[in-house]
């Protein structure tokens, strides 16, 4: 039996050997935390809708065709979303690095030379394209190939913790791309109720001013006829330049608005000017959404779900510090042959196999630092879970007030929109007819402004709430997928 065929029977039993101690994995195993050890109550701290409905489309809730359009563009096209995507690629490039080094590394090599020999009376000859050749002598060739394999045994466990942290990793990337993506829909949708806000408000102000330009020329007729005194006039004319001062106000808050949308959609400020330039309605959604039980947001917060997988990522990376104090064994074999010609190379194989046991001595206490390091980075990790936690269920429960208070508002302002402007009619009425001053007509037309003002604001708020309560419940994605990188496709520059 020659050498390479006693290695090739060894083998398998030192791969069976090592295989058993590889079962070996130190360090904590991960657990997900209970609802109880997060902080998380039974119940909502302010009334809210027990049942959890489906919000993975929220945006339709509002039957608002230009919404809808708009958040599914930019859900396609936001630009902080690529970059999210991108991040999330690189997890999983980085998941499959880890993933590699559970498997050997092998390396083939190969080679050709020839060796010329003179012997006495040979001749050298130079051909005319400069080659130079002889005769008379001898040569000898020479073919080799080689086959080199070495292996890192996972004694321990530390590079499957590491494949461990690399995989919790990436998935915490998945989970990062759905906050994202959340969060773009959210801002597009807050941002479209702002731009039909501002150019409700816009209506209100022009309205406004086309009833004042009349009271100014009518006051103008009564000073002329000598009923009042110029004061009215004056009083008119300020009350009109403070309501036309309000305009350009609110067409640059429009157009921030509208140019905020167009970037959400990947687009030039200005690309959905023509798009919303015809004044819509507010949208205006159900007066409220389930939020369901507050256990929920561990299953539907994209970003409380991102930060439990890193602190299962934290978690086994304590594992990866502590396999660094245990004995590290590597294998390495090759097989090699040669030949004085190609059909002789597999006449003669040779082949040998090494392992080799390597264990730290003394390191200053380097690596137990490291371990002590990990576990601190756990513990943060834990508390930013616990955090993230908290700070959804404060989301949620604030979304529900602001709702519930903007739908208030919105009531009463519309009886004292209604009260304002019957005061306001009957105000012009009898200042026309000489009964009453201008002073009295002037508050009832700012109280009318204030009150419609007021109205559009209510409108717009619950709106804004309603889009605000979607995303705090953690509505436009699907929590029963986990987010994975799109297929691999052929790298640019």
């Amino acid at each position: 039996m020659n050498h390479a065929t006693r290695v090739m029977t060894r083998a398998p039993i030192l791969l069976l050997g090592t295989a058993l101690l590889s079962a070996c994995t130190v360090g904590p195993n991960y657990k997900p935390k209970s609802a109880a050890e997060l902080g998380v109550p039974d119940q909502w701290s302010v009334t809210a809708a027990p049942t959890a409905e489906d919000i993975t489309r929220w945006w339709r809730n509002f039957d608002d065709p230009v919404l809808g359009q708009l958040v599914e563009q930019a859900a396609s096209a936001n630009l902080d979303l690529a970059q999210a995507a991108a991040r999330l690629r690189q997890a999983r490039e980085a998941l499959a690095v880890s993933r590699s080094e559970l498997f050997p590394t092998i390396s083939g090599s190969a080679g050709a030379n020839r060796t010329e020999t003179l012997r006495g009376g040979g001749t050298t000859l130079t051909l005319p394209d400069g080659t130079v050749t002889s005769t008379g002598g001898s040569g000898r060739s020479n073919f080799s190939l080689g086959l080199d394999a070495s292996y890192q045994i996972d004694l321990f466990g530390g590079i499957r913790r590491g494949v461990e942290a690399s995989r919790a990793q990436y998935q915490a990337a998945g989970f990062d791309y759905a906050a994202t993506l959340l969060s773009v829909e959210s801002e597009v949708a807050r941002n479209y109720v702002l731009a039909r806000a501002y150019q409700a408000q816009l209506a209100n102000a022009r309205a406004s001013l086309a009833i004042q330009d009349d009271n100014l020329e009518i006051a103008g007729f009564r000073v002329q006829a000598g009923l009042v005194s110029s004061i009215d006039v004056e009083q008119a004319r300020a009350s009109r330049a403070q309501t036309a001062a309000t305009v350009p106000q609110i067409e640059q808050q429009y157009n921030a608005a509208v140019s905020r949308i167009g970037v959400l959609t990947g687009q030039a400020p200005g690309a959905l000017k023509p798009l919303l330039a015809a004044p819509g309605p507010i949208p205006d959604g159900p007066d409220t959404a389930g939020a369901g039980i507050p256990a929920n947001v561990l299953r539907q917060r994209p970003d409380v779900r991102a930060a439990e997988r890193n602190l299962a990522a934290a978690t086994a990376q304590i594992g990866v510090a502590r396999a660094q104090l245990f004995p590290a064994l590597n294998l390495s074999g090759s097989i090699d042959t040669s030949a004085a010609s190609v059909g002789g190379l597999f006449g003669t194989i040779t082949g040998g196999l090494f392992g080799g046991l390597a264990q730290t001595i003394f390191n200053a206490g380097r690596i137990n630092a490291q371990v002590r390091s990990r576990r601190a980075a756990a513990e943060g990790a834990f508390a930013a879970y616990k955090a993230s936690v908290l700070t959804a269920m404060e989301d949620i429960e604030n979304a529900i007030v602001a709702l519930q208070s903007a739908q208030e508002r919105g009531r009463q302002f519309a009886i004292a929109y209604d009260a304002a402007n019957a005061s306001a009619i009957l105000a012009r009425s009898q200042y026309r007819s000489g009964l009453t001053d201008f002073t009295t007509l002037n508050t009832q037309e700012t109280a009318l402004i204030s009150a419609h003002n007021g109205l559009v604001q209510a409108r717009a708020d619950k709106a804004t709430a309603l889009i605000a309560l979607y995303a705090a419940l953690g509505g436009g994605w699907d929590s029963s997928v986990t987010p994975a990188a799109p297929s691999r496709t052929t790298d640019h520059g």
